[in-house]
């Protein structure tokens, strides 16, 4: 049974060994064509790597020799330059040696003609001294002596000559500068529109019926008070038709009652709240006003850049009035002289206008009333930056301080014509309106007093006080103390009622 057992496990052995021969040669021939296969794909990878390398050079060659080609340009472009420059420099060169020649030849030519000359010029003093000794000779005197005969008759001469000339161009001056000052005014006036300004201290209201003006009476009269104690006002309600008229020296506070009046009447809600409501809203209202007033008056005369506050006090001049006449008419009017009479003299228009148009803004400032208000608008103005020109043309105008411009003389020749022309001004208005206006001041002087009105011609002052400040013992002294001082302080005609208001409110909201 073991040789059996053996022969198989030989069989066996000898299976194996030619299983592993045959998979041997087999993996060979497979391991040989995949060998082949990757020899193949390699060679074409080389080749195909090969030929873009060399693309790839003979690009980046074609490039470079681009590259070289223009390099070579530029270098000749260069050498080209420097060519031209290098046969522009010697050109200049030469031009320039044959320039040095030819001042040298100037400088030796000249050379000679100096020579020449200074040998001529002894040869002329010889000759000259010569004739000199001849002419002391024949003459019997010196040429001193001579000279000096000669100098003598010929100042004396030169000065009968001077004198003369002097005297008739003195003469002639004064004749042509009396009738060229004559001519600047005349044409000034001229040239310059005016309107003859009236100025009343009344203001006429219309109405539609008597209810109305029964509505604005209101219960006891009630709603007139508010309004005359809430816009200083006298308001008059007789037996005028359809008419009521408010009274005031004071323009801007007859303007506040006239517009608050209106809005009353058109809104039919008329009581002492509403009245105090629509008051303070046209009082704001009237200030926009005035600051567009002013505007519109620079506009119009061309002038620029002046201070807003400047531009308020403009406008503020629409409502005040000099002498009867209406203050911002009297400043345009003489802003307009000013120019005119600068453009006949060949100054600067439009600061003498600019001058003209500023000269009364003191009049209508409320700072400082102690100060002449020539003097408190030149403060004004040096105070907004103005011109030194225009400050002293506003401070000298009349003659409150010295005259540094010559400016200043125009604006007050022009303000003097401006309010002399006939029916320009009203001694009497202007008097008035000052006795009302201290009045006011003096009243407002006291502790207490929150507002003072002067109605009815000033036979009248009202005094508001406040009902926290002052008792109503204390505003019984109150009128009697003002009116001992008005007494003592002022001239007025006739009486003067003083009456002062202490009203106590109590203000409650349902919320």
């Amino acid at each position: 049974m073991l040789p059996y057992l053996l022969a198989a496990l030989i069989g066996a052995i000898v299976a194996l060994a030619a299983y592993i021969i045959i998979r041997k040669i087999i993996l060979k021939g497979q391991k040989d064509e995949i060998i082949a296969k990757a020899e193949i794909e390699a060679e074409g990878i080389k080749n195909e790597k090969i030929h873009q390398a060399k693309e790839k050079f003979l690009q980046l060659k074609s490039e470079h020799e681009q590259y070289i080609n223009d390099k070579n340009s530029q270098i000749k472009d260069a050498e080209n330059r420097i060519k031209q420059r290098e046969i522009s420099m010697n050109q200049q060169n030469a031009d320039l040696q044959r320039k040095q020649r030819d001042l040298e030849n100037t400088k030796n030519n000249l050379k000679a003609q100096e020579e020449a000359l200074s040998h001529k010029a002894e040869e002329y003093d010889k000759l000259r001294a010569e004739a000199n000794k001849q002419l002391e000779t024949i003459a019997g005197m010196s040429a001193t002596e001579a000279k000096n005969v000669l100098v003598e008759n010929m100042k004396a001469e030169a000065r009968t000559e001077a004198q003369a000339y002097i005297n008739d161009t003195m003469d002639e001056a004064r004749l042509n500068a009396t009738k060229e000052a004559k001519r600047i005014v005349i044409t000034t006036i001229q040239r310059t529109a005016t309107e003859t300004a009236i100025e009343n201290a009344v203001t006429t209201f219309p109405i539609e019926n008597d209810e109305i003006k029964g509505r604005i009476i209101g219960r006891e009269g009630r709603n007139i008070r508010a309004l005359e104690a809430a816009t200083g006002v006298e308001i008059v309600v007789d037996d005028t038709p359809d008419a009521i008229l408010l009274s005031a020296f004071d323009p801007v506070r007859r303007e506040v009652a006239r517009l608050a009046l209106h809005q009353l009447v058109q809104d039919g809600r008329i009581h002492p709240a509403r009245i105090e409501e629509v008051v303070t809203k046209v009082q704001k209202q009237l200030e926009d006003e005035i600051l567009e007033t002013g505007k519109r008056t620079c506009i119009d005369l061309g002038i620029h850049g002046l201070n807003l506050e400047l531009v308020k006090l403009i406008g503020r001049m629409k409502y005040r009035s000099s002498y009867g006449q209406n203050l911002l008419q009297h400043s345009r009017e003489v802003a307009n002289i000013c120019a005119t009479m600068a453009s006949e003299l060949g100054l600067n228009a439009k600061l003498a206008k600019r001058a003209g148009l500023l000269h009364d803004i003191g009049k209508v400032s409320d700072e400082d009333p102690e100060l002449p208000h020539a003097l408190l608008g030149m403060k004004l103005a040096e105070q907004y930056k103005e011109k030194q020109e225009v400050c002293n043309a506003i401070g000298a105008h009349h003659e409150e301080t010295e005259m540094t411009s010559i400016i200043s003389p125009i604006v007050m020749i022009g303000d003097a014509i401006s309010g002399a022309r006939p029916g320009a001004r009203r001694e009497v208005i202007e008097s008035y309106i000052k006795r009302l206006k201290g009045m006011e001041d003096l009243a407002a002087a006291y502790p207490g007093v929150t507002k003072s009105y002067a109605i009815q011609a000033g036979r009248e002052l009202r005094v508001i006080v406040g009902a926290e400040e002052v008792s109503d013992d204390q505003a019984a002294r109150l009128s009697a103390d003002i009116a001992q001082k008005i007494q003592e302080e002022m001239t007025y005609p006739g009486q003067v009622k003083i009456t002062v208001i202490r009203e106590t409110r109590s203000v409650a909201y349902a919320k």
